[in-house]
């Protein structure tokens, strides 16, 4: 069964293999505690897990997008949390 998190394609979970036992976290779920949204992501998983559908998840889908989106409005202006280029 697949781990928690975000999915990788087969050929690109190979590659990462090894290296991501010794990292332990997901690149993406990573970026996301940085931008400090992770609460509304957070959310929204749980919302998905128990659900199975996104369309019953608009409000944490709303919700994490909108935090999201003022994250990068605040990155762009210079304002909000300091993130690595991608």
């Amino acid at each position: 069964m697949a781990r928690p998190g975000h999915g990788w394609s087969g050929a690109a979970a190979a590659k990462r293999g090894s290296a991501e036992e010794e990292e332990g976290e997901d690149p993406l779920d990573a970026r996301i505690a940085r931008s400090g949204c992770l609460e509304q992501h957070r959310q929204l998983q749980e919302c998905m897990a128990e659900r199975r559908d996104w369309r019953h998840c608009q409000e944490q889908v709303r919700a994490f997008g909108a935090c999201m989106a003022r994250r990068q409005q605040q990155r762009q202006r210079g304002t909000g949390p300091a993130q690595p280029p991608d």
